[in-house]
């Protein structure tokens, strides 16, 4: 049994000096089988190195890729990273890429019949193929939980108002909040904004994360913080997909909110501290950061 499932991008990071595996489903994928196994992963790779690479990580890691569907036609994601000062990175996603073509496949009504959660983003909604697949998969009853991840050009209002009608769990980062909250009207205060895309979308749990400054949350109706944790930063790539897996695996471990998000921060830092969004680590390294 699979309790949580993460739809959308595998990929490759180009940076000038490696190549490193990423797309933000696999990643979050990646840290919540450390965390809370029984993770599977919908996606697509070509049938060429790069994704034959991929799935070698997933396997290696106990990951299953039963539900990673392969294209001849199409290659592996590619994502050219240029960093562009010591916390942030510029993305250039090549189009097209396997994983815009996920296809519904009759193996999915089972998995989501009996998962929990359904991790996943807005960038897998760029071409039609995936986004319909996606839209089929939020049918189901499962606890919901978008990563927004808006990309210029690869997004659309309206189509990120069409998953923000579905999610039960919103995160975002600084910017997108501004983005978003500007579709509603004109609020100056953060709680202000992030009340307002909580009241119109029936949105109960949300959290902002806020770089070195940490993170907020808002669920059911009350407010959040943590100033996050120092830490000599490698590069930021994956941390924000660590941070999600960490706040998911304590809020399904039962967890108070301040422990959620005191653990998502952790998390986050710790891969901060590590070079790509995959890198190695023990879980016991985060309960460190903690003490």
């Amino acid at each position: 049994m699979y309790n949580i499932i993460c739809f959308g991008e595998m990929l490759w990071d180009i940076l000038p000096d490696m190549e490193l595996p990423g797309g933000a489903p696999m990643n979050a994928a990646y840290h919540l089988q450390k965390l809370s196994p029984q993770v599977a992963v919908i996606s697509k790779v070509g049938k060429d190195n790069y994704g034959e690479r991929l799935l070698a990580l997933l396997r290696r890691h106990g990951l299953t890729t039963a539900y990673v569907q392969q294209d001849a036609a199409q290659p592996t994601g590619r994502v050219l990273a240029q960093p562009i000062s010591d916390h942030d990175v510029q993305y250039n996603i090549l189009f097209p890429a396997a994983w815009d073509f996920i296809e519904w496949q009759p193996a999915l009504d089972g998995l989501l019949r009996q998962a929990e959660y359904l991790v996943f983003g807005s960038l897998a909604t760029r071409h039609e193929v995936s986004r319909n697949t996606l839209h089929k998969a939020l049918e189901y009853g499962v606890k919901k939980v978008l990563d927004i991840n808006l990309r210029a050009p690869h997004y659309t209002r309206e189509g990120i108002s069409l998953l923000l009608q579905h999610c039960h769990v919103l995160k975002l980062n600084g910017a997108e909040l501004e983005l978003i909250s500007s579709w509603l009207g004109d609020f100056p205060a953060r709680e202000d904004k992030v009340r307002a895309i909580s009241r119109q979308y029936d949105t109960h749990t949300i959290i902002v994360t806020l770089g070195a400054d940490g993170a907020l949350l808002y669920m059911n109706d009350r407010f959040y913080y943590h100033p996050g944790f120092r830490v000599q930063v490698a590069d930021t790539i994956g941390s924000g997909d660590a941070f999600l897996a960490g706040f998911l695996s304590s809020m399904i471990h039962g967890r108070t909110p301040e422990q959620c998000l005191a653990y998502a921060n952790a998390a986050g830092a710790l891969v901060a501290s590590r070079a790509g969004a995959c890198p190695d680590y023990d879980v016991w390294e985060i309960d460190r950061l903690l003490d």
